[in-house]
């Protein structure tokens, strides 16, 4: 333990004398180690002013938190600690579940299977779909699938349609109203506006689907045994399911990720191990930030952030392949006026602003934040965050984190 002590204290002290360098233990691995705070009078200025804006309108200071920090200090902390209603910054900790458990290249796999025999174009039997835990299975992926039946020369169904597992579609939780919106897609004549305008979305769209089923649909736990295997659909990658996840905040996958890693209590567990932060710092009940007992400090949420950066530093990603970038990307962040360049999450409820992300600087490296502010009027209070990294970002010579695919 003692030596332990030593090589940390000793990567800490090589890293402070040349500071734009990476510790021997980086401080997210050192349990025992705590940031120095570190004085940049021109921050405590800005941070300030930013306290003394919310004193104006008579905003309780003891229910805003703040943190700002650096990979070696910490730069602001106004209850940074102490745990707070999250709202959709919760949406950080399930992205950093989904790394942990699957690879960013994962995809969702949902099974087809058949009995009976194709004869003529006629499947004599069942087709059987079995759900894959696919949370960004929508019209279009429906649609291809009918298609592919098409190839297989499947062109009508004389059984069911059997649907095995927890089976969504289309962010609908229910299982037999994604069950009607499977069997919809895959025929046009039974298309109605929402499914029509999605198809012509698609890039090269496949021709329109025409495979009629004259069975009912049955919901069933496992396949059957005579059951043989026809295809097998992907999902997206699991990439571009999470940063369709942040942009839009979709609860609908947030929440269907997360049970899949046991739910909200296992997924605090997992977020304060990977975090390196007290289990007290984060504590959650579902996967989408929905409701005001998914709690956790700002400082929690900044250690999550950089926790996604160090899983996904080995692909060659940033943050802002998974985030929001300000001044390229809109979702929720389409009205801000934040920075560009920044990646960042927001989260909001009834009376919670939150957001959270990274800036990159010249002078202090990464800067990572996260605001968590409880009070009325959340057009003002985002108005002020906003401000707050404005007069951050003009403090230091930033520089843009991009997605991968705009560099």
């Amino acid at each position: 333990m003692f030596f332990g002590i030593l090589t940390i204290l000793s990567g800490w002290l090589n890293f402070s004398s040349t500071p734009h360098q990476v510790p021997l233990i980086p401080w997210h691995e050192a349990s025992i180690f705590q940031l120095p705070t570190e004085g940049d009078e021109q921050v405590d200025i800005i941070f300030e002013r930013y306290l003394q804006g919310l004193e104006s309108r008579n905003i309780p200071l003891n229910q805003q938190g703040i943190w700002i920090q650096t990979h070696w200090a910490t730069l602001a902390d106004n209850r940074g600690k102490i745990m707070a209603p999250a709202a959709s910054i919760t949406k950080m900790a399930t992205t950093l579940g989904a790394l942990d458990k699957w690879s960013i290249n994962h995809r969702f796999l949902t099974k087809i299977y058949t009995t009976g025999r194709v004869n003529g174009g006629v499947l004599e039997g069942d087709l059987i779909v079995e759900a894959g835990g696919d949370p960004f299975f929508v019209w279009e992926d429906a649609i291809a699938l009918a298609d592919k039946m098409r190839e297989l020369g499947i062109e009508s169904i004389t059984g069911n349609l059997v649907i095995v597992g927890d089976w969504q579609m289309n962010f609908e939780e229910n299982n037999r109203t994604s069950g009607d919106d499977l069997r919809r897609a895959f025929n046009s004549a039974n298309w109605n506006y929402a499914v029509e305008t999605q198809y012509q979305k698609m890039e090269n769209p496949p021709p329109r689907p025409q495979l009629a089923i004259e069975g009912q649909n049955i919901f069933r736990d496992g396949v059957p045994p005579q059951a043989n295997v026809l295809y097998t659909h992907e999902s997206k990658p699991l990439q571009e399911i999470l940063r369709a996840m942040n942009l839009f905040s979709n609860n609908f996958i947030a929440d269907n990720l997360a049970q899949q890693m046991g739910g909200g209590i296992e997924l605090s567990a997992i977020a304060s191990r990977l975090s390196n932060v007290p289990p007290e710092e984060i504590q959650l009940i579902n996967g989408s930030g929905l409701g005001e007992n998914n709690r956790m400090s700002p400082r929690a949420a900044c250690r999550v952030l950089i926790a996604i950066e160090q899983k996904i530093k080995k692909d060659n990603l940033t943050i802002g392949d998974l985030f929001p970038v300000s001044g390229i990307d809109e979702g929720t962040i389409k009205d801000r006026n934040i920075p560009s360049g920044i990646p960042v999450k927001t989260g909001s409820l009834a009376v919670v602003s939150a957001l959270s992300g990274a800036i990159d600087t010249q002078e202090r490296g990464t800067v990572y934040f996260a605001i968590m502010n409880y009070a009325n009027g959340l057009d003002d209070l985002r108005n002020r965050q906003d401000q707050l990294l404005t007069d951050l970002s003009n403090h230091w010579q930033i520089r843009p984190i991009l997605p991968t695919s705009t560099r």
